[in-house]
């Protein structure tokens, strides 16, 4: 009899272990209600960092929720804090239908109206009889990043402007960012990486186009991911001179139908010259020329795409 008991006893035991496992099994292959779930700020896929507080147009004043059901219904998304406490609601018993997706925003207020504080938060979705707390994390930044230093990296930024040709500003943030550049308190240059000490690039132009030869005051400022922007009276100021041909020395002094040289900077290949009658193009950063036969005070015009410098030829009799 007793023998009899420990068999039913033990088969018992089986029937309840492989129905556990089937249930289990069958768990696992269930699939999940919600499905597409993405949380991004900006573009999808991008991570969830975000502040209300970036620019008008800014991409990334706001977090979303995008998520899809497999069966219509309703579902309610909330905001909680790292400590599960919710802090809003974005999407208050809205009907789905299913397969459909649709995006709820987070513009990072409380249901009060207040902004939230800057900290990590995460998505939450209820639909009857179940909730789900997504893993995936919304970042809510207001800080903007401060511009430790800026300033060229020779002491004195000269740039001869031309294809390929640009002047180096070297800045440190506070933080990773996109350094810019600013001219007049217009955004001329935005850089690519986010990086707290690097260097940016400026090309002496504007939308493209070259700008007159002269000194420009340019202003270096950092756009961090969240699109928060250094503002303009906390920006660097770097000095640059822009030009496209120069000559030096600016005065020489030669002999009647004398060889003189001078030296000639500019970015491009080639370069027209005038002194009295005569002219001609070069190539080269030394020009050599022979002086006019009758003494007198010259003009050396040096040509460059349109652009012009000058230098005083004084000629004397022999």
């Amino acid at each position: 009899m007793q023998r009899v008991l420990t068999s039913v006893t033990l088969l018992g035991l089986l029937v309840a272990t492989a129905a556990a496992f089937a249930i289990t099994e069958h768990l696992k292959l269930e699939k999940s209600p919600i499905y597409g779930t993405k949380i991004y700020s900006g573009k999808p896929g991008a991570p969830a960092l975000f502040s209300p507080r970036c620019g008008s147009g800014c991409a990334t004043r706001a977090a979303h929720v995008r998520l899809r059901l497999r069966h219509t219904g309703r579902v309610t998304v909330t905001i909680v804090d790292s400590d599960g406490h919710k802090v809003a609601t974005i999407a208050p018993d809205v009907l789905m239908q299913a397969r459909l997706p649709l995006t709820f925003p987070w513009h990072g207020r409380t249901d009060a109206g207040a902004l939230a504080p800057d900290g990590v938060y995460y998505p939450v979705v209820q639909i009857p009889r179940r909730k789900f707390k997504f893993i995936n994390k919304i970042t809510l930044d207001t800080v903007p990043p401060t511009v430790v230093s800026a300033a060229g990296v020779k002491q004195k930024p000269v740039l001869f402007a031309g294809p390929g040709r640009s002047v180096a500003i070297r800045y440190h943030f506070s933080e990773k960012a996109h350094p810019v550049v600013y001219l007049g308190g217009r955004r001329v240059t935005l850089g690519h990486h986010t990086r707290q000490t690097d260097k940016v690039k400026w090309a002496g132009k504007v939308d493209h186009r070259p700008l007159p030869a002269g000194t420009y005051v340019l202003s270096i400022g950092a756009l961090d991911p969240a699109g928060n922007e250094t503002p303009a009276g906390d920006r660097k100021s770097v000095t640059v001179v822009l030009r496209y041909v120069e000559v030096t020395p600016a005065v020489t002094r030669v002999a009647a139908g004398k060889h003189f040289k001078v030296r000639v900077e500019t970015a491009a290949r080639r370069y027209n010259w005038r002194l009295g009658q005569q002219h001609g193009a070069r190539r080269g950063r030394t020009l050599r020329l022979r002086a006019p036969t009758t003494p007198g005070t010259y003009r050396l015009v040096v040509t460059v795409n349109g652009h012009a410098t000058t230098a005083v030829i004084r000629v004397h009799a022999k």
